[in-house]
């Protein structure tokens, strides 16, 4: 009886730390946005891409119950959930398909968005698949899209966001830098890894200057994922999944409860 009594004990004890871990501390959500209802848009990244437990009735979208919108929706219990993020989407696919939901109630919005625009898919493909000069190009060619027509997307779909939301909490949540540089670590070489990073930060810092000026919220992942990119050792972050491609550089299960959930539940 003592073994068991000990062993519940302990076990109380660890899922209160990992609830707290995962941002499940409900108190924190602003009570506009349970109230107003919360609309879940963006790509794979908020979709839950790499992170498993897909719900079936989702499609191609792949909206995971383990993704950090599901989960906020989980510990907050607002008064509505629309869960429209979708694998693949570019800023298009959010603007055609997506805002649907929101309206003059609507008190919280999440949305990532930008990485489809710029090829990502095609820029990682690249780089597994050819030298440090062909990665390096592909990334360049991205890099100039991020520079010059990036910003223009990514304020047409804030226009609307905050056209159809306009009391709504708007947070924008970024990308993760994707390696750890200076260590040893089998696959690309740190030429590339170094290359993707800087776009990344290119990428960031692009969305949190029209988030800005939207007057709404950036939520940057790349403060929770330090320590956790892929060549880490303890990786939040799919590396190349042979088995599933489309898995591939997208956050784990944990990338999303602990990179991603926080980062919305301090912001939300």
């Amino acid at each position: 009886m003592r073994r068991s009594r000990l062993t519940a004990y302990l076990t109380s004890m660890l899922l209160a730390v990992g609830l707290a871990l995962t941002g499940a501390a409900t108190a924190q959500a602003s009570s506009s946005a349970v109230a107003g209802g919360y609309v879940a848009l963006g790509d794979s990244y908020s979709s839950g891409v790499g992170a498993g437990g897909y719900i079936s009735s989702s499609g191609g979208c792949d909206r995971s119950t383990k993704a950090y919108p599901y989960l906020w929706n989980t510990y907050n219990s607002p008064s509505s959930f629309a869960f429209n993020a979708c694998s693949g989407a570019t800023t298009d696919d959010v603007l055609a398909s997506q805002l649907g939901s929101l309206n003059s109630s609507t008190g919280l919005v999440s949305l990532t968005v930008g990485g489809n625009d710029a090829g990502f898919a095609d820029v990682m493909t690249t780089c597994v698949l050819s030298d440090d000069s062909g990665c390096l190009s592909r990334i360049n060619t991205a890099r100039s899209y991020i520079a010059s027509t990036l910003p223009g997307k990514l304020n047409t779909v804030y226009s609307a966001i905050r056209s159809k939301a306009p009391s709504a909490r708007v947070v924008v949540i970024g990308y993760p830098r994707f390696y750890k540089l200076g260590t040893s670590c089998v696959g690309l070489s740190e030429t590339k890894r170094s290359a993707i990073n800087d776009a990344s930060d290119q990428m960031n810092s692009v969305i949190a200057q029209r988030v800005a000026a939207y007057g709404f919220v950036f939520g940057d992942v790349r403060t929770t994922f330090t320590g956790h990119e892929l060549c880490s050792g303890s990786s939040w972050l799919q590396s190349v999944n042979w088995l599933d491609i489309g898995e591939s550089y997208h956050p784990t299960a944990g990338g999303q409860s602990l990179g991603y959930l926080p980062v919305l539940s301090s912001n939300g």
